[in-house]
Formats: C-alpha cells, sequence, structure tokens
C-alpha cells in the first residue's frame, strides 16, 4: 500500500465495519466488542501500520495526545534530563508526547503558559520542582489532570511522586553501621523541608535500631553547600569525641567534608567514613576517593509520575503518596570504623 492506511483498509481486512474498528481503537468506553474480535482488529491495524489521527481524536474528546511537563527551574538542572527522559519514556509508550515549560519560577508566566497549554487542549500535567517540598497548584490547572512530581500538594487530594527520603537515610546508615562505626554524624540543612525532615527520622531510626547513642552535638545544622558542609564537618572533627563517619545531606555538603577532613590531616576512608545523597554526578564521582552516596531516582520518578496520571486519564481516582526508592552507589568513601 502506497498511501497512508485509512480505518476502511483496516475494516477490510479484519472482515468487521469501521465503526467496529474505531470503537476498538479508540478503546470506546461501554461498547461491546468479542475479544477474538479486537484482537483481529489490532492485529489488522499493526499489520497495516494504522494509527489513530489524533488530531480528530482531540476534536471529539476535548484533549489531545499530549500531556504538560511544567516545572519552576528544573529543565535548567543536571537531574532535568532523567526526570524528563522517565516521563517522556512512559508517555510515549502510551501514545502520547510530552510538552515541556519551564517558568523559571515566575507566577505570572507559568499562568501564562498553562493557559496556552489549555488551549490546546492537554490532557493532563506534570507539575515538577526544583527539590522536594510542599507546593500550591496554581488556580488556573483546576480541573486539568494534575500529578505532582518530586513535591507535594499543601491541600487537596493530587497525586504526588516523590523519593523515599527516609528509605535512603537509613539505608545510608546502615551502610556505615555494617561497617563497624557506631559514632555517626549528620551534617543537615539548616532549613527545614519534607526532604532535611525525613532525612533526619531516618538516621534516627537506625541509630535506634541498633541502640546506639543519639547525640544531639552529632547533628549539625548548616546551610546547604559546600562552604554549610565544611563548616558543620568542623564542628565534628574539632569536637571532644568526633565521629568515626558523617552521613552528609547531599553530595555538595559531603565536598565541605572532605575540605574539613584535608585540613586536619584526616584520610577519607581510612580514619572518617563519609556518605552522601543526591548522586549528582559531577561532584560524587569526581572527589578523591569517590563519594557513596544514595542517587535520587529521577527517571524512575518521571516513568512512575507519568504512568500515574494516565492511569487518572483512564478513570482511576488520585491516589496521593507514590513513593519511590533510593539506591545505594558505592564508590570509596566508606570502609570500616577505625581502631
Amino acid at each position: 500500500m502506497t498511501r497512508r492506511p485509512r480505518i476502511r483498509d483496516v475494516a477490510e481486512l479484519a472482515g468487521v465495519a469501521p465503526s467496529t474498528v474505531s470503537v476498538v481503537l479508540n478503546d470506546t468506553a461501554g461498547a461491546r466488542v468479542a475479544d477474538d474480535t479486537r484482537e483481529r482488529v489490532r492485529a489488522a491495524a499493526e499489520q497495516l501500520g494504522y494509527a489513530p489521527n489524533s488530531l480528530a481524536r482531540g476534536l471529539r474528546t476535548q484533549r489531545s495526545s499530549t500531556l504538560a511537563f511544567i516545572s519552576d527551574v528544573i529543565a535548567t538542572t543536571p537531574y532535568a534530563g532523567q526526570l524528563i527522559q522517565g516521563a517522556q519514556e512512559a508517555a510515549w509508550g502510551a501514545g502520547y508526547l510530552l510538552m515541556l515549560v519551564n517558568t523559571g519560577g515566575d507566577t505570572a508566566l507559568e499562568e501564562h503558559a498553562v493557559r496556552a497549554l489549555r488551549q490546546q487542549q492537554v490532557a493532563g500535567a506534570l507539575y515538577a520542582t526544583m527539590y522536594h517540598r510542599v507546593v500550591s497548584l496554581p488556580p488556573v490547572l483546576d480541573g486539568l489532570p494534575t500529578v505532582l512530581l518530586d513535591s507535594r500538594p499543601a491541600d487537596g487530594e493530587t497525586t504526588f511522586v516523590v523519593p523515599d527520603e527516609q528509605q535512603g537515610a537509613e539505608t545510608a546508615v546502615e551502610e556505615l553501621v555494617a561497617q563497624g562505626h557506631r559514632r555517626i554524624g549528620f551534617v543537615r540543612d539548616r532549613n527545614d523541608g519534607p526532604a532535611v525532615d525525613r532525612r533526619l527520622r531516618g538516621y534516627q531510626e537506625v541509630l535506634a535500631r541498633h541502640g546506639l547513642a543519639a547525640d544531639p552535638a552529632l547533628v549539625v545544622r548548616e546551610e546547604s553547600g559546600s562552604a554549610g558542609g565544611e563548616r558543620a564537618a568542623g564542628v565534628l572533627l574539632d569536637s571532644a569525641e568526633p565521629p568515626t563517619a558523617i552521613f552528609a545531606f547531599n553530595d555538595q555538603m559531603a565536598i565541605g567534608v572532605y575540605r574539613a577532613a584535608a585540613a586536619r590531616g584526616v584520610r577519607i576512608p581510612d580514619d572518617l567514613s563519609v556518605i552522601g545523597f543526591d548522586d549528582l554526578y559531577v561532584v560524587s564521582a569526581e572527589l578523591t576517593p569517590g563519594l557513596t552516596t544514595m542517587a535520587l531516582p529521577h527517571r524512575e520518578m518521571g516513568r512512575v509520575a507519568a504512568r500515574a496520571l494516565l492511569a487518572e486519564l483512564d478513570g482511576a481516582d488520585p491516589v496521593g503518596e507514590q513513593l519511590v526508592a533510593c539506591p545505594v552507589v558505592r564508590r570509596g568513601s566508606v570502609g570500616p570504623a577505625p581502631r
């Protein structure tokens, strides 16, 4: 066949009426079509290379085969590629395209962009943020199926997909305990929020699980960056009873831990084990020794969020919190506790 196949061609090959082909390929709700007939129609469509006209279908259903990916500034970060790739893989597998809008955190631009997307009859939206925090969805999204990605809603019954921060922290501290460490410090972000609160809870849970004292002096709040990490690690390493291991809130703070250790002649991992969080590759793989860290599962988060949105488009109810596990990435910064 040299021309583009039409619905009548599929109907003729499958031996059914064109209306039956339309019902099967568009998954019309409530339609009664025998299973063998459905298989015959799909096989004929695949053999001919026929696909439903998405524009015509959008005119009928008042929605297109397009999903919106709306972010604040995440599209300009090293994490963006994996998040978007995961979402795109799930969307493409279901026959949807993903349209990306990066607002830069500008609320006026965000409202304008979302209105433009709604005029294009996007089927639903993924609303992604720079880091795990609580957000209020803009009113312009009201009525549009939306799933939050790397954030949680301030109110309402909305599906949201976030990393399992507590599980990640527990896994990190268990790595240190397994190496014999009993005095473990935690350098944390000075600000409160879902990510730091849950990582602190995971740290405390593992200490309690192994009967280790939760010494408040081992938890130091500082600015979330390499400078803050260096100051916090300095406090710990200069104390009367310094830790033999440090769990850093993120990889950037871990850089500061390395600097503080080097300034004091403390060797990693011989004298001090260090484990981070995020697996920011340009940091964790370039340190010497390489930083053992907990990876934020960006690609899987994007995939899970897109699948949750697609399920809602098929009639499923919002499911609330969806946690995605954080795997450990072992490099060279964790070793046995020094005697």
